[in-house]
């Protein structure tokens, strides 16, 4: 089961050097009953594998979105510390390949999350009950921010961007852009980011929130993400 590839949507390249019986099938965005058993069974062989092993207990093949979809779901069921996840992406905008320095060509990505080093990256979670591994945005904001005990917004704001922090800090950076002609950027690091504000729907991982809100929250979790990313 180890290296074993969650194959999400469609709209998959081919996967050289993969054999079709390692490779899940599964909707864009998978939920419970299209992956739990197989992360439930990656659970139990990492178990079993040396404790400074390298390489992917599973590996997503999909968007960020996708990739978002089964780290909820590892969260969801206490696996994070046990499942460690490499990342191939099937879009070439990828936010966290982006922020986490991964490839995109699918055989550079692949050979990576089977080769490649763990690493602890941060795991941002909301308060609706969804996560954020790459980009989250708000846009034309109206309303009060906090990042931690800052204030990072009184006012309005074209846009609110959030990611993970990549340089080892708290956990979450936010850039808060404003201005007549949207050029003015102030950023923020911190542990959470709190906004009440006139409604607006959030963008997370390039999905759309389904209803618009009043009240955000992101913060990091208490357990990081295990993400395949460093080169052995």
């Amino acid at each position: 089961m180890r290296g074993a590839v969650i194959a999400c949507g469609r709209r998959i390249p081919r996967l050289p050097g993969v054999d079709e019986s390692r490779i899940t099938h599964v909707p864009h965005r998978p939920g419970k009953a299209d992956i739990d058993a197989l992360l439930a069974s990656a659970a139990e062989h990492a178990a079993e594998a040396p404790a400074e092993r390298t390489g992917a207990d599973v590996i997503v093949a999909g968007t960020d979105a996708d990739l978002a979809a089964v780290a909820l779901r590892l969260l969801r069921t206490d696996r994070l510390a046990a499942v460690s996840l490499g990342y191939v992406p099937t879009e070439s905008r990828s936010a966290v390949a982006a922020l986490w320095r991964l490839p995109t060509r699918p055989e550079r990505a692949l050979q990576l999350a089977w080769h490649g080093e763990i690493d602890r990256v941060p795991l941002i979670r909301d308060d609706v009950g969804g996560v954020l591994v790459g980009s989250g945005v708000l846009t034309k904001v109206r309303g009060v921010g906090y990042c931690d005990d800052t204030v990072a917004l009184r006012g309005m704001a074209r846009r609110i961007h959030a990611e993970p922090d990549n340089s080892g800090g708290a956990g979450l950076v936010v850039h808060v852009t404003g201005g007549l002609l949207g050029r003015r950027r102030r950023t923020f690091t911190g542990r959470a980011f709190q906004l009440g504000c006139d409604p607006l729907a959030p963008v997370v991982d390039g999905t759309p929130h389904p209803r618009e809100i009043t009240r955000w929250c992101w913060y990091r979790h208490t357990e990081d993400l295990r993400l395949v990313r460093g080169v052995v």
